[in-house]
Formats: structure tokens, C-alpha cells, sequence
């Protein structure tokens, strides 16, 4: 088997595995906390986000999704920056909530550089003030879809 065979049978396993069974990391970027809270309840056995084989983890090096809470603060854009760099390439970027789509009501504060897609380039938007738990399982996995 060529080497060039061999690459691209390996990436079609990667992104089958992508597909499969993403895992997912939640950065609050300066957010009021209830799109958080409507990410944990899609996590609860009532929503059963972990049966489309999505799990969170703890550390963005295991990450294949960012979900990105909030408008990204001037305290906030170093750390965000950070975390989008040690995230596994290729790396889904979600925008949850209207403030991490638009600004939503901080838009325009002395503290804000702006909603998610003005620091890092984001793949979905889910807008909502919170999104529900179902925007959001939806968001992520229409996003999949896309890869």
C-alpha cells in the first residue's frame, strides 16, 4: 500500500471517529451564565447529549469542539486565545448565546472587544438568550455534519 493510500485511509478514520464520538470543551469568555447552565442541562440524562457519543472534558488538548460562551471580554481574550491554541486541530468552534453571536445586551461596553468571531474563527452559531438545551444539541450536531 502507498504512503499516500495509507494518509488518506487514516483520515478517513479520524473523521469518522470525529463524527462518532466528539469531545467537547465549554469556555465561558465572560458570560452571565445561563447559556452554561443550558449547556449543563444538555448534558443531564433528561437531554442525553452523550448519545450522539459527545462528552466533556476537562482539558482543550482532548478537545474536538469549543463551546464558547459569552462576548469575549478584554480580561477574557487572552485566555480564550490561549485555549483555541492547545485545542486539537481540526477544532469546531460553536458560539453559544447571543452575547458569544452578536454582543447581545453587552454590546457596546467599555469592556468588551466583541462577540467570539471577531478573536477566533467560529464554525456554528446558536443564538438564543439562553439557547435551549435542544438548540444547542441540534447547533452541535448540524455542525458535525459539516466536517
Amino acid at each position: 500500500m502507498s504512503n499516500n493510500n495509507h494518509n488518506h485511509q487514516l483520515s478517513g478514520i479520524m473523521k469518522w471517529g470525529f463524527k462518532k464520538s466528539p469531545w467537547v470543551f465549554h469556555c465561558s469568555t465572560g458570560s452571565c451564565n445561563n447559556c452554561d447552565i443550558e449547556i449543563l442541562d444538555a448534558l443531564t440524562p433528561q437531554y442525553d447529549l452523550e448519545r450522539f457519543g459527545i462528552l466533556l472534558v476537562g482539558s482543550p488538548r482532548h478537545a474536538d469542539i469549543l463551546l464558547v460562551t459569552g462576548i469575549v471580554t478584554v480580561q477574557s481574550f487572552p485566555r480564550l486565545i490561549h485555549v483555541y491554541e492547545q485545542a486539537a486541530k481540526p477544532c469546531l468552534v460553536v458560539a453559544i448565546g447571543a452575547c458569544a453571536c452578536t454582543g447581545g445586551i453587552f454590546d457596546g461596553s467599555y469592556h468588551q472587544l466583541g462577540p467570539v468571531d471577531k478573536v477566533i474563527p467560529v464554525d456554528v452559531y446558536i443564538p438564543g438568550c439562553p439557547p435551549r438545551p435542544e438548540a444547542i444539541i441540534s447547533g452541535v450536531v448540524k455542525g458535525l455534519a459539516k466536517v
